[in-house]
């Protein structure tokens, strides 16, 4: 690691505005907040793909992976970051480091020629550059070639250092925003700009997410002038220094890109979330608060409650079918991060009853919220092996299971519904009518007759008994048969 690169990292667990790190002492302090990876078991992503994920949704632009071919591949694609306009972003493009480009020292050629193939082909507004473990290990000065590169070809060429073996994807996207703080924003000037534009940081536009928000935003005059990363185009993020309020939706991910846009261009920040209708309201009142303080008008605040009363009671209209068929359902929660507890906060309002709720990538602050929501009975699991999510959910202790991809075969084995809520899924479950979607998903997956069917004994197990042979072959069964 390059002495920059180890000073930034060090800046970063630092970070003034963690109040989980500004509790530890110096000495924890500097160990970051990684945790000891345990042999043979999975680690989650590394550094590099903390990074991509924050900045690849910016879809004008052209992301070069500078490393091997697997660096690009095992990532490209893997989240439904939405765009509703360019895909540049969605262009898989790696200089593809073999072992003779090692051994020869040929790298920062092939990253050059790269470079200049990717402007000459796509024209893009901007490049990035990510660094991987091997040009990191092998010494390729990118940050240089970055440099050259953005004066002979007259376009931006931003360096993204972050190579995996530093750390973890939390660090990957605190690297991120200070790229993005360091090379792009404030380095443009915005084409319109108004006493209501904002800024959502740490908002991907996971499956359209963003469009379901906007509307609101929309109704009430506020301009989303940059989301960071979600649907961005280059220069509003590069103009985003001229924003009236920053709002983050994880914390634990760009606090330090919002902390560091307050003490340079005075853009007040706080913590919220679009899931669930309280989080919703309160985030919508939030912006509206800071906003008119900033000099926006004052009857903003008034047309933000008229709104919040209108989209609240016809969505509790919505949803009153639904709890009344789901109170009482209980449902295991494993995921971590933000929706930790917003979901949480989302389907309490339903009458649904949290059974646990893991935070395995949760700051302090997510944890206190889940107590503040659950009370006394929160059940939070910072560690649960496989095994013993499938004994507890074999064993009836829940409904239903939210949680990711990788863990929904454990749910299936137990033969108990499963509704993906992580970042790959297809569906959008932010704002008023998010909430609704979730529940409209985790109500199908309850009363799909298949788990019914699953649930009977195999004819190898004991218990089965075997149909009476008059109902298999009776008239009107071989009718049907006959006319299909």
């Amino acid at each position: 690691m390059d002495n920059r690169l180890k000073a930034k990292v060090i800046s970063l667990f630092n970070e003034p505005a963690c109040a989980k790190n500004v509790a530890k002492g110096k000495k924890e302090r500097r160990k970051g907040c990684g945790k000891p990876l345990t042999p043979g078991a999975t680690a989650g992503g590394c550094a590099f793909d903390g990074s991509k994920i924050v900045l690849q949704p910016i879809t004008d632009v052209i992301h070069i992976v500078h490393g091997p071919l697997a660096c690009e591949g095992n990532g490209w694609d893997n989240r439904q970051s939405a765009s509703s306009g360019s895909t540049l972003y969605r262009n898989g493009i790696t200089t593809d480091l073999t072992q003779m480009d090692i051994i020869m020292g040929t790298g920062e050629k092939r990253l050059y020629k790269a470079i200049r193939n990717a402007a000459e082909r796509f024209n893009p507004p901007a490049i990035f550059v990510y660094v991987t473990c091997v040009p990191a290990l092998i010494g390729d000065d990118v940050e240089a070639v970055c440099k050259h590169a953005a004066q002979k070809l007259n376009i931006p060429v931003i360096p993204v250092n972050s190579p995996g073996f530093i750390g973890t994807k939390n660090l990957g996207n605190k690297l991120a925003g200070e790229t993005l703080f360091d090379h792009v924003i404030g380095t443009m000037e915005p084409e319109q700009s108004s006493d209501t534009d904002i800024n959502i940081i740490g908002e991907y536009n996971l499956s359209g997410e963003l469009w379901q928000i906007k509307p609101l935003f929309d109704q009430l005059g506020i301009r989303v002038h940059s989301c960071i990363t979600g649907d961005a185009r280059y220069r509003d993020v590069a103009s985003a220094h001229r924003s009236r309020v920053n709002m983050m939706v994880c914390s634990a991910a760009l606090i330090n890109l919002a902390r560091k846009m307050e003490e340079k261009w005075r853009i007040p920040f706080f913590e919220g979330s679009f899931y669930g209708i309280e989080e919703t309201s309160r985030s919508l009142r939030k912006i509206a608060e800071l906003l008119v303080k900033g000099g926006a008008a004052a009857d903003l605040i008034d047309r933000t409650e008229a709104l919040i009363e209108a989209e609240e009671k016809r969505c509790w209209e919505r949803l009153e079918p639904y709890r009344q068929r789901l109170q009482g359902k209980r449902v295991f929660l494993y995921t971590g991060g933000v929706k930790s507890w917003s979901i949480v906060s989302a389907l309490q309002q339903t009458g649904i009853e949290i059974v646990g709720t893991s935070v395995r990538k949760s700051t302090e602050t997510d944890k206190e919220k889940i107590k503040k929501l659950m009370g006394s009975d929160a059940h939070m699991i910072e560690k649960i092996p496989p095994r013993d999510i499938y004994n507890r959910l074999k064993a009836g202790e829940a409904d239903i299971m939210l949680s990711g991809g990788r863990t929904q075969f454990i749910a299936l084995k137990a033969k108990i519904p499963w509704v993906d809520i992580n970042q790959e899924r297809h569906k959008a479950y932010a704002g008023y009518s998010g909430i609704l979607a979730l529940v409209q998903d985790i109500d199908c997956a309850l009363s799909n007759p298949v788990w019914q069917e699953v649930r009977q004994p195999a004819p190898w197990e004991e218990g089965w008994e075997a149909p009476e042979i008059d109902d298999l072959f009776d008239d009107d069964h071989l009718f049907n048969e006959r006319a299909s």
